[in-house]
């Protein structure tokens, strides 16, 4: 049931990867270019610019200029580390993510000064990906990197959702925020997005660098304290909201600016489509599948009580047919103590403690983009073996849980679902296979969803 669930998340990953999206709303017959349906006639053109960022980006671009060959004038690509690939006509910078490094800065500035050179006859292609909002890394005057790379870090790390992170990004930035796309304007610019936001915002996708910003600086305040950053947050950073707050710096532009009129935007591929390819692939192996929602969001452990929630009501419902439910989303942890892990790791730790004797039921969690925080795992799959193997080494699971540090704990007792870089990014995937099981069984995964595996612990 592990192979399995891990057949079922690849098939959701091949189903988002950039070339083949990219094919799907990119075509060329001679002189006239179709993007996402509309008609472009390239010899109306002067130049032809393609500006890229992501983790997606770099084969987002490759198949952009398989189509476009030497109609490209020029561009830049940044992408994380690892995720290059040989390109033609466009240069590339691989920079840091999640922590926005000096590499991201200098590739940051080269697709900011072929913006600059952009006019009226002028078509841009933007190509913008899952993980773009640190790796187009810029800050305000008056700060440093080292204040960007701390207020990062801050921020990722808070318990803060993707919305609210990119409210405070756009206001420490000259180009989220729609602030690209002033810079491009009036040339003609379209947007092609691979959605890692809950809902598919295209606002807060990337931070929104060709979108109207409806967030403020009084938003972005809010969230500094909400999270009580105030006393951590680096001090310039925080002087340059102050100052945003008083209107001595500008906002970022709204939706009905008219720079925004020469633009389009258009979402490619998000994580419903991921969960679409899943659901086909579980069919072929005869599971009964249901997509439950591509929305998962807030603190993991509300997530996790939905998704065993949902597990009782199929498994009432359906009785002893086989079952997959696939979800997405993007939920958050606030990280504690000087572990290593992601999300996805930490939620199925957390989950293999509610489930740890239920032999009916496998879950995986994992990133689309084959990372999960700072590791080499996507995530990974548990059961009803996994705290049976803990117990075994003498392994307590909720020291990991407290100390964040999911990744050593699944080294220990086997797990990792290790993907290596897929170039895609459309959130996570959490995949639950349920075999045949009696009554009697749910009626005891019930209780363990109410009380947990602590009295089953031997050392305790």
């Amino acid at each position: 049931m592990r192979k399995k669930a891990e057949e079922i998340f690849l098939a959701g990953v091949e189903s988002v990867l950039p070339e083949k999206l990219i094919q799907t709303r990119i075509k060329r017959s001679g002189d006239v270019l179709q993007i996402a349906g509309k008609s472009y006639l390239l010899s109306g053109f002067r130049h032809i610019y393609v500006l890229a960022a992501g983790k997606a980006a770099a084969l987002m671009a490759k198949e952009t200029e398989r189509i476009l060959g030497d109609k490209i004038t020029g561009g830049h690509v940044v992408t994380k580390y690892g995720h290059e690939t040989n390109l033609k006509y466009l240069k590339l910078t691989e920079a840091g993510h999640p922590i926005p490094d000096a590499e991201g800065v200098k590739g940051t500035r080269k697709m900011l000064d072929i913006a600059r050179q952009s006019g009226e006859d002028d078509l841009v292609v933007c190509l913008i990906s899952g993980g773009a909002s640190a790796l187009m890394a810029d800050f305000p005057e008056g700060t440093t990197l080292d204040d960007l790379r701390y207020a990062n870090e801050l921020l990722v790390k808070c318990g803060a959702d993707i919305t609210e992170i990119n409210a405070v990004r756009k206001h420490l930035s000259n180009v989220k925020g729609g602030q690209l796309a002033k810079m491009l304007y009036p040339a003609t610019t379209v947007c092609l997005i691979l959605s890692d936001v809950t809902g598919g915002r295209l606002d807060v996708i990337a931070s929104g660098p060709t979108l109207g910003d409806a967030s403020t600086f009084a938003d972005a305040w809010a969230v500094i304290k909400k999270y009580s950053l105030e006393n951590s947050f680096p001090s310039p950073m925080l002087n340059h909201l102050k100052k945003g707050l008083t209107g001595l710096i500008p906002e970022t532009p709204k939706p009905d600016d008219a720079i925004f009129r020469n633009v389009q935007n258009y979402i490619i591929g998000n994580n419903l489509l991921a969960l679409e390819g899943a659901s086909r692939k579980a069919q072929e192996l005869g599971f009964k599948t249901h997509i439950v929602t591509d929305k998962l969001k807030g603190d993991y452990t509300n997530v996790a009580d939905f998704i065993l929630k949902t597990i009782e009501n199929y498994q009432q419902a359906t009785g002893k047919k086989p079952v997959c439910l696939l979800f997405g989303g993007e939920p958050t942890v606030k990280v504690s103590g000087n572990g290593s892990g992601g999300r996805n790791q930490h939620l199925a730790l957390y989950l293999s403690t509610k489930i740890d004797h239920e032999k009916h039921i496998t879950i995986l969690c994992a990133g689309t983009d084959g990372t999960d925080g700072p590791t080499d795992a996507a995530g990974a799959v548990v059961d009803n073996e996994t705290i049976a193997t803990a117990v075994k080494k003498n392994i307590d699971p909720r020291i990991f849980l407290q100390n964040s540090d999911s990744y050593r704990f699944f080294q220990q007792t086997g797990g990792h679902i290790i993907t290596g870089n897929t170039r895609t990014n459309v959130m996570d995937m959490v995949v639950v296979v349920m075999e045949a099981s009696p009554l009697p069984q749910f009626f005891h995964l019930f209780k363990r969803f109410t009380f947990g595996f602590r009295h089953h612990l031997p050392y305790e």
